[in-house]
């Protein structure tokens, strides 16, 4: 490649590398000949001529190519050259919405970004290779969007100024060959569009400008909320906060305010011809391929375009989806909590519930507690387990999992698991073969991947028939309570697990009716906190052995009992 000065008869401009020429005229011009530029080798750029050297070589050759003209040229020449910076600074910049701003600096051999009393944050050069940068307006500012294709990763700044385009711009262009494009928004302020997958983004466009972009980062679970609707749910704040180390690069922790569900409606069936690209991208609408069953003689029934919305999102997003092989799957269990049957599919960090609307993916170390209930009625046995952060499934949370299976439901389950996983991951907390009831096979897995201890019922609590946990309600839901060593559990719905290390006191009575004429009776448990927890139509008959349970705890008892028996009348003055 070779760089140098070209000098014509009106004008000298710089191409050699890192500077640029400003200012470049003539004012007296009398060379009319164009065919003939004159130039001259340029030395490399740290040892670049001078502005005398310039001058002088411009008006030799003047004089040497108009010798045959009538008269000699009489032109001098003004000009300055301008050196490129070697890198460039902006201040008051943030970095993927964070909440505070920094310092962010580009050089030759990378890029940094330091908020203020924050670590430090850096890019290697090499790592902008085939990256592509985005400018366009945004809420704080202006944003350049980075598209790192090297690190599958989109890289947001944004508090630039208006007057930092060009800035940017050009030292984009020279450190890292990338070129920054200026991307214009819709402001039309509508509703329908179209939208398109890209690789990390989805893209609401209207008009052919884009509307919005949701990352596939920010999206924790979708389901198809009707025949033409899909519903796009984000992670909740708290939940992230609570799961810091998930692999997503989440953005919601910059904001007071978040946004929690997003809901497209598709109508009609998806367009042909519409595919993906060659850069792998695809649109909603993509053409509908008909799919064979497992003998490859009926096809499915054609999907409609709300359902290829979602299979692609769901794909994009890698919502549901793991890394490697499941070891085990477990078909058409049933939730108490959330309602429906799942299948459950177990892998080397997570597992997977599958059912028909809702799908999840939940780590492993989520789960935070874990019991095994037997259910009053010796008929089914419950699998509860705790979850931090809570599942959410529209705007509701569930922080608890409650299976139900039956007393005499036996499995026999071999796991696709080699001995030296078995051994390295696992620490020989599972077995290659189960063979045995239901609920103590999937106990024993669920206990060997996350580690915990498996909480059953307290040995010191049977009712009066002989059960380990009693029927009772909260507000308008019917359960069952049970008396563990350290807390109350109420399941199925809503699940609440009670902690004796944070009760005040238990307050036994019957409200709304005299007790003497009662088979019932309330508890009414009593946080520190203030709040409390009120269950209602406990048998009457289990009024002893809750008592001997909490005195044995060392809970504070109330008895309002005893007071409702008196105001009866069995204490009543004779007449």
């Amino acid at each position: 490649m070779a760089f140098g000065f070209v000098a014509s008869s009106n004008k000298l401009c710089c191409q050699a590398p890192f500077y640029k020429a400003s200012h470049c005229y003539s004012p007296v011009a009398t060379d009319t000949d164009t065919h003939n530029p004159f130039a001259f080798p340029v030395p490399p750029h740290d040892n670049l001529p001078t502005y005398q050297e310039l001058r002088w070589h411009y008006y030799h050759t003047l004089l040497s190519s108009s010798a045959s003209q009538e008269s000699p040229p009489t032109a001098f020449f003004c000009f300055t050259i301008i050196a490129m910076p070697d890198q460039e600074t902006f201040e008051n910049i943030y970095k993927d919405l964070s909440k505070e701003s920094g310092r962010c600096r580009f050089a030759k051999g990378g890029m940094g970004w330091k908020p203020a009393g924050g670590s430090t944050w850096t890019l290697n050069s090499n790592e902008f290779q085939g990256a592509t940068c985005h400018w366009s307006r945004a809420a704080r500012g202006y944003e350049c969007k980075i598209y790192l294709k090297l690190k599958n990763e989109i890289m947001q700044l944004d508090g630039f100024e208006q007057t930092d385009f060009d800035r940017l711009k050009d030292i984009l262009k020279h450190s890292y060959n990338a070129v920054l494009e200026n991307r214009e928004h819709s402001l039309k302020g509508w509703n329908w569009g179209k939208a398109e997958f890209h690789k990390k983004e989805l893209f609401f466009n209207v008009n052919n400008k884009p509307a919005f972009e949701i990352p596939f980062d920010e999206i924790s679970n979708s389901n198809l909320a009707g025949k033409a609707e899909v519903a796009i749910e984000f992670a909740d704040k708290s939940d992230l906060e609570a799961n810091a180390s998930g692999k997503k690069n989440k953005k919601v922790f910059a904001g007071v305010d978040q946004l929690m569900e997003m809901r497209f409606y598709i109508p009609g069936m998806p367009e042909k011809g519409d595919g993906d690209d060659e850069d792998n991208e695809s649109k909603a609408g993509s053409e509908d391929e008909a799919d064979d069953d497992g003998e490859g003689k009926k096809k499915k029934e054609a999907r409609t375009a709300a359902e290829v919305f979602y299979d692609t999102l769901v794909t994009k997003a890698d919502i549901g989806d793991v890394a490697g092989d499941s070891f085990a799957i477990f078909p058409s269990i049933l939730f108490l909590t959330p309602r429906g049957r799942y299948d459950v599919d177990m892998y080397e960090a997570s597992f997977r519930l599958r059912g028909k609307t809702y799908d999840y993916k939940i780590p492993y170390e989520n789960v935070k507690k874990f019991f095994l209930l037997p259910k009053p009625g010796d008929m089914h046995h419950l699998l509860v387990l705790g979850l931090e952060p809570a599942l959410q499934q529209g705007q509701t949370k569930y922080p608890f999992l409650v299976l139900q299976f039956q007393q005499d439901e036996e499995l026999t389950c071999d796991l696709n698991i080699s001995e030296a996983d078995l051994e390295n991951k696992f620490q020989n907390r599972l077995q290659m073969h189960y063979e045995n009831s239901a609920h103590l096979v999937l106990s024993s897995i669920f206990k060997g991947v996350t580690g915990k201890k498996m909480t059953t019922p307290s040995k010191d609590f049977t009712s009066y028939n002989q059960q380990y946990g009693v029927k009772c309600s909260l507000k308008a839901n019917e359960g069952n309570l049970f008396f563990l060593d350290k807390a109350l559990l109420f399941v199925p719905k809503p699940a609440i697990y009670v902690s004796f290390d944070h009760v005040q006191f238990v307050t036994l009575s019957r409200l709304g009716g005299q007790v003497s004429a009662s088979r019932t009776f309330d508890v009414t448990v009593k946080m520190s906190s203030g709040s409390e927890h009120q269950f209602n139509n406990i048998n009457r008959e289990e009024q002893a052995s809750l008592e001997n349970f909490f005195k044995a705890r060392g809970v504070k008892i109330k008895n309002d009992l005893v007071e409702d028996v008196r105001v009866s009348g069995h204490y009543s003055k004779p007449p």
